[in-house]
């Protein structure tokens, strides 16, 4: 697994937006959005194209296109849905699944609450959202369960990550997870 800790200067001023506390809600998930674009942006950088033909002003051209329907985006609820605006702005015909987990308070292990997927999610690269990666707990039981259900590229997307998560991710998760992440 990768770990690609992106130190880009729009995004470090970003990053001081959604962390500074004067910062009103509107504000704070439009720049989440905004962020949570750049990171699909990054992200997607490995993807395939496809050569299609198409009409032009000047007449038919080869042009390569992304085919938006092999990708789900995979918000971890309710955190990650504020970055799925950003996600969907850039690939609108992704499909979206969800899944909603709590933290017990007893055993600090994360409990699912709910799991809801695109009925061909094994068919899919799939793009989990969570804004913060910190124990780990929650990324590693969304991969667990879209593994479970076959899916062999995975993607997971946050914009803050602590040294601890990214490690123990790495060490679940190691062969068919890429981890995108701002500041860490």
């Amino acid at each position: 697994m990768d770990a690609i800790v992106l130190t880009n200067p729009i995004i470090q001023h970003k990053l001081s937006i959604i962390r500074n506390k004067n910062t009103g809600t509107k504000e704070f998930r439009e720049v989440i959005g905004e962020i949570a674009t750049f990171l699909c942006y990054e992200a997607m950088s490995d993807a395939k194209l496809q050569t299609v033909q198409i009409e032009t002003p000047m007449g038919t051209t080869n042009a390569k296109t992304l085919d938006e329907n092999q990708y789900a985006f995979v918000p971890i609820l309710r955190a990650g849905t504020g970055m799925l605006d950003g996600l969907v702005k850039v690939m609108p015909n992704a499909k979206i699944g969800h899944v909603g987990l709590y933290r017990n308070e007893e055993t600090l292990k994360p409990v699912r609450y709910y799991y809801k997927m695109p009925q061909d999610i094994a068919n899919r690269e799939v793009i989990v959202l969570d804004p913060m990666l910190a124990t780990g707990g929650s990324a590693i039981d969304t991969i667990t369960m879209l593994k479970e259900d076959g899916v062999k590229k995975i993607k997971f997307l946050c914009i803050i990550a602590a040294p601890e998560g990214i490690s123990k991710l790495k060490e679940q998760h190691r062969r068919c997870t890429n981890l995108y992440s701002f500041y860490r």
